[in-house]
């Protein structure tokens, strides 16, 4: 059961991973685009990318606490209660973070005006939020692999 419970804890990382990037790039090429069609396709893209973010984040999240279940690791150690700790940023920042991405492609969609979700796209906070999010994401990776004081 534990190397069951591994291999899906790391399926649900790399699946978190892979919809950050695909959110993250798609994003960021949508920023550089002119084209309200074009605007549209690439926020699509990162809507995909935003559900495998949320499908490998509840399966990471699942996996993991079985395997604290499964081993000998303990809720107690500070590693596993920083990664813990840094999911929940992670997950509440992405999220705020992409509310005005998402309300852009809604307008986008809908082939709403060029001027608004270009605001939208370019909103700082969104933009911090969401970086700030891949780097608790790199983290939590970090502390997996070494696991200090584990």
């Amino acid at each position: 059961m534990e190397h069951l419970a591994l291999f899906l804890h790391i399926f649900g990382a790399l699946l978190l991973v892979s919809g950050a990037t695909v959110a993250g790039t798609a994003s960021e090429l949508a920023r550089a685009r002119r084209d309200v069609r074009e605007i549209a396709a690439l926020l699509g893209a990162a809507r995909t990318g935003a559900a495998l973010v949320g499908a490998g984040g509840v399966l990471v999240l699942a996996m993991g606490l079985w395997l604290v279940h499964l081993t000998d690791a303990s809720f107690g150690d500070a590693w596993l209660q920083a990664a813990i700790g840094l999911f929940v940023v992670a997950m509440g920042l992405g999220g705020a973070g992409g509310r005005r991405p998402r309300h852009a492609r809604e307008l986008a969609g809908a082939g709403g005006d060029l001027a608004e979700i270009r605001r939208l796209l370019d909103d700082r906070f969104s933009r911090v939020a969401n970086y700030a999010s891949a780097a608790a994401v790199l983290a939590i990776l970090a502390l997996m692999v070494w696991q200090p004081g584990g």
